[in-house]
Order: structure tokens, then C-alpha cells, then sequence
């Protein structure tokens, strides 16, 4: 696996990460505990150096399951997690955000816990919280970083102002956010300041939740529990109107002899030198897969055939519904 360094940092990871939410939260049905951790393990075999989890997910429970599957390999991996969240005494998700600097020094020492690590190789501010200066959140971390508790800092659904601010205060190492062929926003103001600052991109969901593999139709349905099921853009129409775009990445993915998976990632790889995507998946094959996208070189024509086809296509649906719109992208 090739390696990539993100930004200006010391910090160098595989050319692709792996994002861990889906291993036992998010997605129905949930999948076997073991087998999740048997996964983490064979992605390492495969060179994978980089893991994504947050406090959130499960909540709670994710990270101890990636520091658990990752305990015999910590000095090969590198782990990102996250704060930011309301999370109840028992566990529980509550409503709204919580970056204090108290609350993130908190965060810290339980993350440690749970990822049986003893430093937070990157720790990212998972949604950037209006009741609390960002020049706070960056001193809470910087003073983590002194204590020798976290060796990174990021932030996650950022904008542009909040990204200078935080990183006068505190370098930001990377900043993760949703970017792939079907969610384009980042390009505007964003990824213009990470490479003014020299700040990795990290992408979630870079193959639109599932929806680029081109293994949905209109008929796809997803449990209640799933959390696609409240995503405007996997409503039915949506699902039926976007089919245009993986019938074209299709096209050029057959023409490459690959999939319209490893398409989508190589063009991401594509952009930037400094972007490490993160795609999450259950399945070995699917791992393996993905994996297989870092190798997959697209010429330039092939990026032009790419962008044109894109430009052709308007994405139907909102990524996220009213309430979670509001705390991305600030």
C-alpha cells in the first residue's frame, strides 16, 4: 500500500484509510463482533495503517472494538478519533454539541481508555460547536498535544474561517469531510485553504454511503434503523433520479477493467496528493476492493471523461436531513 503524508505534517498514512463506523453502528443489520475485528486485522495484513472511530459511534463501543482488534499492531497503525458530542452517563446519544474544553479533556482520557493507546494519534473536533470559540477547542487540544495525550489535531465539517482560526491557534493536521463524485462542495472554499495552510483532506464517505458502487437502484429500501433511511438523497426518487451518474461511472469503470467503486476512489486520489480517503465496509471482498483503487491509475483523459460526465449529472437530494445540515459545514 502506498503512503501518503497529510499536509505539511509529520503524520503519514496509507494512500487509503479505513473508516470504522459501519463495524457496529449506523448500518442494519449490525454485523458479527468478531468477524468486525477479524477485518480490522486483515486490513492491516493489507497495509492499511490508518483508522477512523469517534466517540460517538455506538456510541462508546467502537472505539473498543478497533482498540481491541488493533492492541497487536499499535505500533504499525495509526488511530483517529473524535469529539464533540452529548453523550448521556449510560452511554447514550443525546441531542446537540459539547466542546468545551473541559469536556474534550474528558473525551481524551476515556478515548485512551477505551482504544487502550496512550496517546490519540489524531484527534478531530467532529462537528464544530457554535456556543464555544473554535480558538478555544484549538487551546483545549494544544494543551493535550503538551501533555503528550494527542499528537495531532483535526476538525471535521469545517468551513474555510473556522479552519484559520483553529489553525492559528493549534497547526490542524487534517480536516475531515464528505467529498466524493456526488458531493463536490469541499472544492469550492475548502480544499483552496487546506492547500494555502498545508492541511490534509481526510473524505467520508467517499463512496456516497454505498451509493457508488452501483450496487442500489430505485428499489433499494433500507431498515428504519439504517441510517441512510433519513438521507433525502436515498429517498426513492432521489435513488431513481441519481441512477444516471452510476450508470456513467459504470461505463468508464468497464473501459478500465475495474469497478465503479475503485473508479470513485482513484479520482479522489487523483485531486490532491495530500487527500487519504476513508471508506468503511463489512465485507473482506469489499476491503480488498477498495484497496485495489489505490493502484487503479486514471490518465488525464480518463479525469476529463470523469468531470464531463459528472457536470452532465445534477444530484438529486439534500445529503442530510433539516437538523443535521445545520451543524455541517460552518
Amino acid at each position: 500500500m502506498q503512503k501518503r503524508k497529510l499536509g505539511k505534517s509529520n503524520l503519514e498514512v496509507s494512500a487509503l484509510g479505513l473508516g470504522c463506523m459501519g463495524l457496529n453502528s449506523a448500518y442494519v443489520p449490525a454485523p458479527d463482533r468478531q468477524e468486525m475485528i477479524a477485518l480490522l486485522q486483515a486490513a492491516v495484513e493489507r497495509g492499511v495503517t490508518f483508522f477512523d472511530t469517534a466517540e460517538v459511534y455506538g456510541p462508546l463501543t467502537n472505539e473498543v472494538l478497533v482498540g481491541e482488534a488493533l492492541a497487536p499492531f499499535r505500533r504499525r497503525v495509526t488511530i483517529a478519533t473524535k469529539f464533540g458530542f452529548r453523550i448521556g452517563p449510560n452511554g447514550e446519544r443525546l441531542d446537540g454539541l459539547d466542546s468545551r474544553p473541559a469536556h474534550i479533556k474528558e473525551v481524551a482520557d476515556a478515548s485512551l481508555k477505551r482504544l487502550k493507546v496512550e496517546v490519540i494519534d489524531l484527534f478531530y473536533q467532529h462537528r464544530v460547536d457554535p456556543a464555544v470559540p473554535i480558538e478555544d477547542v484549538a487551546g483545549a487540544v494544544k494543551e493535550l498535544i503538551q501533555a503528550g495525550k494527542v499528537k495531532h489535531f483535526g476538525l471535521s465539517e469545517a468551513g474555510a474561517s473556522t479552519i484559520r482560526r483553529a489553525h492559528a491557534v493549534q497547526p490542524v493536521t487534517a480536516l475531515q469531510s464528505e467529498y466524493s463524485l456526488w458531493w463536490r462542495e469541499p472544492e469550492a472554499e475548502v480544499l483552496p485553504v487546506l492547500e494555502e495552510l498545508g492541511i490534509g483532506f481526510v473524505p467520508y464517505s467517499p463512496l456516497g454511503r454505498g451509493f457508488l458502487t452501483g450496487k442500489m437502484d430505485a428499489t433499494t429500501t433500507f431498515d428504519k434503523t439504517d441510517f441512510r433511511s433519513g438521507l433525502p438523497r436515498f429517498a426513492p426518487a432521489a435513488l431513481k433520479a441519481n441512477q444516471a451518474l452510476v450508470t456513467l461511472l459504470a461505463a468508464i469503470a468497464a473501459r478500465k477493467q475495474a469497478s465503479p467503486a475503485q473508479v470513485a476512489l482513484a479520482w479522489l486520489l487523483a485531486q490532491k496528493p495530500w487527500i487519504v480517503p476513508i471508506p468503511g465496509t463489512t465485507k473482506l471482498h469489499r476491503l480488498q476492493e477498495n484497496l485495489d483503487a489505490a493502484s487503479l491509475e486514471l490518465t488525464p483523459d480518463d479525469l476529463r471523461d470523469i468531470n464531463a460526465a459528472v457536470a452532465r449529472t445534477t444530484v438529486q437530494g439534500a445529503r442530510y436531513p433539516e437538523h443535521l445540515q445545520k451543524i455541517v459545514g460552518r
